[in-house]
């Protein structure tokens, strides 16, 4: 596969055929993200997604499910996604659905025919990152979105039918903040009803933009410890029916995962677990 960048994709994707249909993210200004900055947004040419279709093919690919890469392919005009919906379904007669990164804005610029045409065509799953339920956070990690705008497109896309699905981050919101965070987070999701949430823990990076405020003093991360019992509280509140969570942690190799409401407990235990060997000391910070 030709692939310009970082590999970007959330774990329930792993058996999905990756397709990249365009490079880098078009939005690109989020201040914690590292994975596009060094990239040129480009569509890519649909020869070359072609190509990449019958090379699958002659190998004796037949996917039922692809997801399209890269940032926020959902960002692509629906006439060139659909073209390249048409595309998929020739070369691969047995794709079920078409899954893919979105940001809020990226839906709102879908009509409702649009949306409903692509579902039509396959699309299900959207990823939008929502990141946090704070208004004030979204709008200093320049988010492109804020909660009203969210909720509304949300119930825009569920309502062409199209599965809403959402990347968030514990410790966006800074030190001192995470119970609030998980809460807000929380109420956003009992009312919006992921069907599934990855959780990548704030990874600091010195290339990120965040990085400069953290050094003048405008955000203060906070410890893993924090984030745990952020963590914590948002899985504790979340109420839902069917929801599949996947959350991850930068500095510590420690991940909790499974679905609400039937596995909760075990993950909440989980979670006690490692804040309580956090306050002990008896885990080491890993690199």
């Amino acid at each position: 596969m030709k692939y310009e960048g970082q590999i970007c994709r959330g774990p329930m994707e792993r058996s999905s055929f990756m397709l990249p249909v365009a490079v880098g993210c078009a939005y690109n200004r989020c201040i914690f993200c590292t994975l596009f900055k060094h990239l040129s947004y480009r569509e890519l040419p649909m020869k070359q997604i072609e190509e990449e279709l019958a090379r699958v093919r002659e190998a004796g690919g037949n996917p039922k499910t692809v997801f399209l890469g890269d940032g926020n392919a959902f960002g692509l005009s629906a006439d060139r996604l659909l073209e390249i919906l048409d595309k998929i379904h020739q070369y691969f007669p047995g794709c079920e659905s078409i899954h893919m990164d979105a940001t809020v804005t990226d839906v709102g610029r879908k009509t409702d025919r649009e949306l409903c045409r692509l579902y039509e065509e396959g699309v299900r799953h959207l990823y939008l990152g929502i990141e946090s339920g704070l208004d004030d956070v979204l709008l200093f990690m320049k988010k492109d979105h804020t909660l009203e705008q969210a909720y509304r497109e949300i119930s825009r896309m569920k309502e062409a039918g199209l599965i809403y699905d959402a990347h968030i981050m514990t410790g966006v919101a800074g030190k001192g903040r995470g119970i609030e965070n998980a809460e807000h987070t929380a109420a956003f999701f009992n009312r919006t009803r992921p069907r599934r949430v990855i959780n990548f823990s704030m990874f600091l990076h010195e290339r990120a933009p965040l990085f400069r405020e953290i050094q003048n003093g405008t955000f203060c991360p906070a410890d893993e410890k924090e984030n745990l019992m952020e963590e914590r509280r948002l899985l504790e509140m979340i109420e839902t029916d069917a929801l599949t969570y996947d959350g991850f942690h930068d500095f510590i190799e420690f991940r909790v995962r499974g679905e609400l409401p039937k596995d909760k407990e075990k993950m909440l235990r989980k979670l006690d677990e490692r804040i309580e060997a956090e306050t002990e000391g008896k885990v080491a910070i890993v690199s």
